[in-house]
């Protein structure tokens, strides 16, 4: 009886390197980013370790990496991440629900947008940090206080940028689409929706940024853990190591965030990016 012979894929699977098939797929854009990252650590260290000299002003990034590891292992950074995620993550997702919804409702009522723009410029223009003892006297001193400042602070650029997004369509693609014989319903969703969506994700973006001084203002008041509880707790204890690894998460959390934003951007719209050279 012949051997059988294997079939071709094994061997191929055999010579399969994740590395190889991950790093062509990085583009130029990636290992920029990565480079700025290593050359900003390196001014950082030796800054730190250099030129100030003197870790209660600024802390070297290895001093840093060792007070987090210690947090870790203690336990502490771990809580303060959760209660922090959490806080994030019910404020965000309702700040974009309703920013989204509220700028298709505004975008379809010429009287819904002279009722609303009002109040929307006064509470966008409102410095949250002093309404934060008032929602705590309102809603507690638990986490619904805290969504709560979070939401504020997050929900009007993604409303404004829906609102624009959607009042804003190119006439020339209205009246094509129209002509063709589209209903109002597909061209609202075939046409008015598509040319909103990189507004839509420019403001769930920029809310990201925002959503997250939310989680630090919001536990300036009434909190028990959390990174901006951790922040504030070190910086009056002068553990400015403790205090960096809290800025530091919060800043990677905003990165990771709005890469993932670019992800769904380049998936729900790739036609965006099919001619730019990255």
């Amino acid at each position: 009886m012949s051997k059988t012979e294997p079939h071709p894929s094994v061997g191929k699977l055999k010579n399969f390197s994740f590395a190889g098939w991950l790093l062509p797929r990085l583009k130029p854009t990636f290992w920029q980013g990565v480079a700025s990252f290593i050359i900003a650590a390196i001014l950082w260290e030796f800054l730190a370790r250099v030129v100030v000299n003197n870790p209660l002003f600024l802390t070297s990034l290895t001093e840093i990496a060792e007070r987090g590891i210690q947090l870790w292992q203690s336990g502490e950074l771990q809580t303060h991440i959760w209660v922090s995620f959490v806080e994030f993550a019910g404020g965000y997702f309702l700040a974009a629900v309703v920013g989204i919804l509220g700028g298709i409702g505004m975008a379809a009522s010429r009287n819904a947008r002279g009722f609303f723009d009002p109040w929307i410029s006064m509470l966008y223009s409102t410095p949250i940090l002093a309404l934060g003892p008032l929602f705590i006297l309102w809603l507690g001193i638990g986490i619904t206080s805290k969504i709560a400042v979070i939401f504020l602070t997050a929900v009007f650029p993604i409303l404004i940028n829906t609102l624009v997004g959607l009042t804003t369509t190119d006439r020339i693609l209205l009246d094509v689409a129209r002509s063709l014989g589209a209903t109002p319903k597909q061209v609202y969703l075939k046409v008015r929706m598509p040319a909103a969506l990189p507004y839509i994700i420019a403001g769930l973006r920029l809310s990201v940024a925002r959503a997250l001084v939310g989680v630090v203002v919001a536990e300036l008041f009434g909190a028990r853990a959390g990174l901006g509880f951790l922040i504030l707790m070190s910086a009056q204890s002068f553990d400015t190591a403790a205090m960096f690894v809290g800025v530091i998460i919060l800043a990677v959390a905003g990165v990771v965030s709005v890469a993932a934003l670019k992800w769904v951007e380049q998936s729900m719209a790739p036609w965006r990016f099919e001619a730019v050279d990255d």
